[in-house]
């Protein structure tokens, strides 16, 4: 009998099901923070997809990324499911009393790790380049949303961060449908790079 350890078995990707996790959540909120969804009920929704599919099967998906010794997938994948968990937790028990100034500096500091990111994502593709791109700008924004909620007058800038998570969570949804279907179908029918 050897003592030698049976080869393990192929591994599926588990970056459609983080990036269709993230990208599904992140549109639902994002079409909230554009102010378009206005029915009392969609908070209860949003926090749902945050928690399950947003903030679970994404940090799962993180998780199987560490097992295929994808550092960049791992990390991406566990930080935003880990985000979403978050939002979800912070929701449920934020506080009665004004914390815009501390949301605006939770939201810049996802700014700077998703800038890190973003670098790190031109290596890997150009559609994950652009999530990544357009979550930063996202993340920006709703940082300055937060702190332009702490002036009179009107805020604008949450509405464009919803706009900008709209596009991001487009592109999470293409760049995991890309990979799905061209698996799927073994053969590029979904770019993932632009031509050069």
């Amino acid at each position: 009998m050897s003592t030698e350890s049976a080869p393990l078995a192929t591994t599926a990707d588990p970056a459609p099901l983080g990036l269709f996790g993230f990208g599904f959540t992140t549109l639902m909120l994002s079409v909230v923070n554009a102010d378009l969804l206005k029915e009392t009920g969609t908070g209860v929704l949003v926090l749902s997809l945050a928690l399950l599919f947003g903030g679970g099967a994404q940090f799962v998906a993180g998780l199987w990324e560490f097992r295929r010794a994808n550092t960049f997938g791992a990390t991406a994948h566990c930080s935003y499911g880990a985000f979403w968990v978050v939002v979800w937790w912070f929701t449920e028990h934020a506080p009665t009393t004004d914390v815009h100034n501390a949301m605006a500096l939770f939201f810049l500091g996802w700014a700077i790790l998703t800038a890190l990111f973003t670098i790190a994502s031109a290596k890997v593709a150009h559609a994950v380049f652009a999530v990544f791109f357009f979550l930063t700008l996202t993340f920006l924004f709703l940082a300055l949303g937060q702190w332009q909620n702490t002036l009179p007058g009107p805020g604008t800038l949450t509405e464009v961060a919803g706009w900008l998570g709209i596009v991001t969570g487009l592109l999470a949804w293409y760049a995991g449908g890309a990979v799905v279907i061209n698996a799927t179908y073994k053969r590029e029918l979904l770019p993932l790079n632009l031509k050069k």
